[in-house]
């Protein structure tokens, strides 16, 4: 029997450009978690797998049916779905708990893996500067913006979140996003200034867009997932090593 894996991945953004685009995203995404279901112990969604995503009490945005099947088909198959909330989908509450089984982080968590520390999260927020987003996202996060959210009419309330979704770099197509150089890769300098004082083997990030993987000092790496508008890539560890790859599919 092959020996089971751990699969990272991020950044789907289903729901952009538009729903044809989204939906043969979401057919080549599915196809990726049946060819994984065979070794897979773990699956790691490292945040913004949805555009946008808003509960109210009884109504979730519609669409992405194929994509919550087929996570809940896993589930059921006894894969451990574990779901952290990114900066378009952080108004995720307890629907995806509830009806597929994931579970649910809104912070970067550090653990173990057969013996190696990994610190995982979306990496929104994190490191020096960016001080308006971060703003924004105390705003977002704030549980009196979230009731008057909820209080408008679910055509109005998604049809402003896709207006201005549809603004957004990853929207629009632009795929321009260039490394900047480890000085000024926030998520890079806030690794550096972990491991002075811990050390952690793996750092996996999403948000960034940009498929890297970057030796830090004392055997420590920094891996940022990409996206799956251009760039279809993943993460990996067998239990000895974790790799970036790409999933090469034709629908």
């Amino acid at each position: 029997m092959a020996e089971k894996k751990i699969y990272f991945a991020s950044d789907f953004h289903l729901g952009v450009p538009d729903h044809k685009s989204s939906l043969v995203r979401e057919k080549r995404i599915v196809k990726w978690l049946d060819n994984i279901k065979q070794d897979a112990s773990e699956l790691y969604l490292v945040g913004d797998v949805f555009d946008f995503w808003f509960e109210y009490k009884s109504t979730v945005p519609k669409g992405f049916v194929r994509l919550l099947g087929k996570l809940g088909e896993l589930n059921d198959a006894g894969i451990k779905i574990h779901f952290f909330t990114g900066n378009h989908d952080m108004w995720a509450f307890t629907y995806l708990t509830e009806e597929i089984g994931v579970k649910m982080y809104r912070e970067p968590i550090e653990l173990e893996l057969s013996g190696k520390k990994f610190m995982i999260g979306h990496g929104d927020g994190l490191g020096p500067a960016d001080h308006g987003y971060k703003f924004i996202k105390k705003v977002f996060a704030n549980k009196l913006c979230q009731w008057l959210f909820a209080r408008l009419h679910p055509n109005l309330a998604f049809g402003l979140a896709h207006y201005f979704s549809r603004k957004s770099r990853i929207a629009t197509g632009k795929s321009d996003e260039k490394f900047l150089g480890e000085e000024n890769e926030w998520l890079v300098v806030y690794c550096k200034e972990i491991i002075a004082n811990r050390h952690i083997d793996y750092f996996v990030f999403g948000h960034r867009h940009l498929p890297l993987e970057i030796d830090l000092k004392n055997n420590s790496r920094y891996i940022n997932l990409g996206e799956w508008i251009n760039y279809n890539t993943y993460g990996v560890f067998d239990g000895q090593q974790m790799e970036l790859k790409k999933f090469e599919s034709s629908l």
